[in-house]
């Protein structure tokens, strides 16, 4: 593709300075033979440091937010939105020919783009997806390495699904994805907002660049669905210039009300009220997952699928690995894993699990290594208030020491009453949690949920909470075999 037909939407070259582009990269590894290098001024490194090596490797071009000795550069006022647009133009704007739905939240937005595939799906319509677990191009389904791929990659995906014969896409966007503009050039046909509650403030250092960073997606949407039961959707509101759509559990004038609710370990049933009331239910235990069904229930409504279709898709969902998933034992006891990794993740599923538990919960949890350390002594109160018992251990300590880690968790967990325990070595600690669990307890296992792998100083190691609770369970099955 010609460097000019590139460049549309980004900016202008001379006729004398066109080229073939053949590759576009921020990558320097990336770069081969007729590449458009893209220079990102990142956190830790200035891409502008790479272009006599980006030239050496076959770079041909170059985008910058500054003057360079390049060939050939092109002058930007932000090297990451260029991306994103040249991104779109390299793959054909596949994003163009789909209608692209957003999804943003601190929590819940694996589990609304699920529901709102799923009923997509069962009204008759292909649908694609792009988020935290996986990535859905029609076809196949492949695991995913970000919640929102860079824009390279984002297009990409896109650009497959539409060759697919995807009519619609889901994906989650991350407030970094939309801080570092990778979804800019995507007109999204409908978007909603789960929740804002604090993550990522090592990240965009406070909640006011956070809820920004959050409120970007609606400035490419047709329409927004709300949760205007959380403080701070309902308190910037205003800021959203698109057409809203409220979901709610305490305004019954809400567009979209649920009331009745009933939950159980099997679900949640409740009566959903928009322009009349329907009978709705949702295997997926917990308040929380209410709003998440009442948020897809209202993107589908309002782009055209039938409200009682929609309401008949929930029933027949089964949920999205590793949140609030149920984990078969064959015991007396319950077992559930889920990626809660935020004090508002951990209050929902463990108040939820409290709900259906007839004796004691057992929850078993770490804290994320570089990133943000004041939520680790909340976490650490908000289980220690919440459970019967905690074993305190390792998630993703990354390049942190794992004892400063759960050093911190522990000072929240100072003048709690209930029973716990520091194990370390995770595993070792799912395997505590099975041995004393008994009859009628509920095992929680949080922060890692549908990932495969633990990260550690010296990178990542295979790890699969799944494979591990089988382990113990089948060697817990010989030994009582043994008797």
């Amino acid at each position: 593709m010609l460097l000019s037909a590139l460049l549309k939407g980004v900016g202008e070259i001379s006729s004398s300075q066109d080229v073939e582009i053949e590759n576009v990269t921020d990558k320097l590894s990336d770069v081969k033979k007729n590449t458009l290098f893209v220079c990102i001024d990142g956190d830790s490194f200035d891409g502008n440091d790479f272009i006599p090596y980006a030239e050496k490797k076959g770079a041909v071009a170059v985008v910058s937010e500054r003057k360079t000795k390049a060939k050939i550069s092109v002058k930007v006022s932000s090297s990451r939105k260029a991306l994103s647009v040249i991104a779109a133009n390299f793959y054909g704007n596949p994003a163009e020919k789909m209608k692209v739905i957003g999804i943003t939240g601190t929590n819940g937005k694996t589990t609304t783009a699920f529901l709102i595939r799923h009923i997509l799906e069962f009204s008759g319509e292909k649908c694609g997806l792009t988020g935290t677990v996986e990535k859905f191009t029609g076809e196949k389904a492949v695991s995913s390495a970000l919640t929102t791929p860079e824009p390279m990659e984002l297009q990409k995906t896109f650009c497959e699904m539409t060759e697919n014969g995807c009519k619609y896409c889901v994906s989650e966007i991350s407030s970094q994805a939309l801080s570092q503009s990778r979804a800019d050039g995507v007109s999204f046909c409908a978007a909603a907002i789960t929740n804002i509650t604090p993550e990522h403030l090592n990240y965009h250092l406070n909640m006011e660049n956070y809820i920004s960073a959050k409120l970007r997606l609606f400035e490419s949407s047709d329409f927004a669905a709300v949760n205007i039961d959380d403080k701070n959707i309902y308190n910037n509101v205003s800021r959203i210039k698109c057409r809203c759509v409220s979901v709610s559990l305490k305004d019954r004038l809400a567009d979209y009300y649920a009331e009745n609710i009933i939950s159980s370990s099997a679900g949640v049933e409740f009566d959903l009220l928009h322009d009349k009331i329907y009978k709705a239910f949702i295997s997926l235990p917990g308040i929380y997952n209410v709003y998440n069904a009442l948020c897809a229930v209202a993107v589908c409504s309002e782009i055209g699928i039938d409200t009682k279709m929609c309401v008949d898709a929930l029933k027949s969902f089964s949920g999205v690995a590793g949140r609030c998933e149920k984990i078969p034992t064959n015991r007396d006891f319950s077992v559930i894993i889920d990626y809660a990794h935020t004090p508002d993740g951990f209050q929902n599923v463990i108040s939820s699990a409290r709900e259906f538990t007839e004796n004691r919960i057992i929850t078993v949890f770490g804290c994320g290594g570089d990133r943000d350390k004041s939520k680790r002594a909340v976490m650490g109160k908000i289980a220690g208030e919440l459970s019967d018992a905690v074993i305190v251990t390792d998630d993703n300590p990354r390049s942190e020491s794992p004892v400063r880690i759960i050093c911190d968790i522990l000072e929240g967990m100072n003048g709690s009453k209930c029973h716990y325990a520091v194990v370390s070595d995770r595993k070792d600690a799912i395997g505590l949690a099975l041995k004393i669990a008994e009859k009628g307890d509920t095992v929680l296992i949080l922060g890692k949920g549908h990932e495969k792998y633990q990260i550690t100083a010296n990178g990542k190691i295979p790890f699969d909470e799944k494979e591990i609770i089988g382990e113990f369970l089948k060697q817990d099955e010989k030994i009582w075999n043994s008797h």
